[in-house]
């Protein structure tokens, strides 16, 4: 059975979100939830059986794809399940916060932006209430809804695909016509800093293995076309790669991101974000062979090599 897509409203700049529903093994599940806002719970009270439900399933704990689902559990018998990476944020929320910061001064921010950052995040805003009772999903997903677990970080270190024999939910790991660098992040599990271009580089070889199925995306219709949205994702991470080279040697890196952004510094999570996307380009730069790899195994290289060859070697 294909999955029911559901599209709900989010204030957010992404636009509105989609959920999918199916009966798969002989239980009701739903993938992701909604934001957190009165609309999408109406939404979900009008157009899920909130008394048959017993699975809901998070691709990625971002606020317009979990922000339910603390509400369900409470109106719900259904279990709730999380990314595993996404859980380990949780349980140690404090220790991420510290050692996010602490990334952040080594990159050459200061205190004034660090406060405004700690803000936003103790304010709520990114971060609604997670249900109590979460579980790994990787560990504890039942065997008999004949869901394919795929780990392909990239839009986040906790991205997920859950896949079926023709279909695969994929949250913001495919989405048309929008490019999305990998956030700047601490490692819970290994340690220092979440070496995303090297689990980007990864995720596409996977992403490219999806090729037979119906994309079911958390935003936009639909994706038509894996390739050409794969090629979409390169080319313009390579195209910025060339922006950046001028400044490809300088360790500070909120210095880099006030001469992009032109002094425009007032948006913290602007500048964060933008900081992100510099620190994976430069990883780009120190290891270009693994895109290249990865591009080739998939056979995708020849499409973007002019683009590829003038971000490595531009002088």
């Amino acid at each position: 059975m294909i999955p029911i897509q559901h599209t709900i409203n989010t204030p957010y700049i992404a636009g509105p979100v989609h959920c999918y529903s199916a009966e798969l093994g002989g239980d009701l599940v739903l993938f992701d939830t909604g934001p957190p806002t009165d609309e999408a719970e109406k939404f979900l009270r009008e157009n899920i059986d909130l008394g048959r439900l017993k699975h809901v399933v998070i691709t990625h704990c971002h606020i317009d794809h979990y922000g339910q689902a603390a509400w369900i559990e409470k109106n719900s018998d259904a279990t709730v399940y999380l990314p595993y990476r996404d859980c380990l944020k949780i349980d140690h929320h404090l220790k991420r916060m510290d050692e996010m910061y602490h990334l952040l001064i080594e990159l050459g921010f200061g205190e004034n932006y660090l406060n405004k950052l700690r803000k936003i995040f103790e304010s709520g805003a990114l971060f609604p209430p997670f249900p109590q009772n979460y579980i790994p999903v990787e560990k504890y997903l039942p065997n008999h809804l004949g869901i394919e677990i795929v780990s392909c970080p990239g839009h986040s270190q906790s991205d997920l695909i859950y896949a079926g024999v023709d279909w695969a939910v994929t949250g913001d790991t495919m989405l048309r016509g929008v490019f999305q660098c990998p956030v700047l992040d601490v490692d819970l599990e290994e340690g220092g800093r979440f070496k995303n271009y090297k689990a980007y580089c990864a995720s596409l070889r996977k992403l490219a293995s999806l090729r037979s199925k119906l994309i079911l995306p958390g935003h936009r219709r639909s994706v038509k076309d894996i390739d050409s949205t794969l090629l979409y994702y390169v080319s313009k991470m390579l195209l910025r790669v060339s922006q950046l080279h001028p400044y490809r040697d300088e360790e500070n890196l909120l210095l880099v991101v006030e001469k992009l952004l032109g002094g425009n510094m007032s948006d913290v999570l602007r500048i964060y974000l933008k900081a992100s996307e510099i620190f994976f380009m430069k990883d780009f730069l120190h290891q270009p062979e693994l895109l290249r790899e990865s591009l080739e195994a998939t056979g995708l290289f020849e499409e973007v090599s002019a683009l590829y060859h003038d971000a490595v070697y531009q002088l």
